[in-house]
């Protein structure tokens, strides 16, 4: 039994599987996720698990080249938004509008739901090559 890191036996499988600029979401409770695309969805109950758990999870896993976010986080989250650029330091990222965002989403490998319920907590991300 795997005793460390993602013990998630869906979320550690699609992980594994990313190569190189393959992207994947995590998002929140409610954002819409395109019929065809694989989803993970963590969520228990409001705040469980929250953003911030899931991808501190992720982001000692998984290698990040660049980031998309809607633009209204900036307004909206600004404390989501200072916790997102703070683990992913020196990593590009795009500001595009939430509704562009969502339709971003039906080119993601997977989708991780959490039980966030604050608002535009939702990235989209570009898997590193970690070599």
């Amino acid at each position: 039994m795997k005793k460390k890191g993602i013990i998630n036996r869906k979320l550690a499988a699609e992980l594994a599987a990313l190569g190189h600029k393959d992207r994947f979401m995590i998002a929140d409770a409610g954002m819409p996720i395109p019929k065809g695309v694989e989803i993970i969805d963590l969520a228990v109950v409001g705040g469980v698990p929250s953003f911030r758990q899931v991808c501190d999870a992720i982001f000692e896993e998984e290698g990040v080249e660049e980031y998309w976010l809607a633009a209204e986080i900036k307004e909206k989250n600004p404390e989501l938004l200072s916790y997102i650029q703070g683990k992913l330091k020196d990593i590009n990222c795009t500001y595009v509008p939430h509704t562009e965002l969502k339709a971003m989403s039906a080119d993601i490998k997977f989708a991780v739901r959490t039980g966030e319920f604050s608002p535009y907590p939702n990235i989209i991300c570009s898997a590193d090559c970690a070599f």
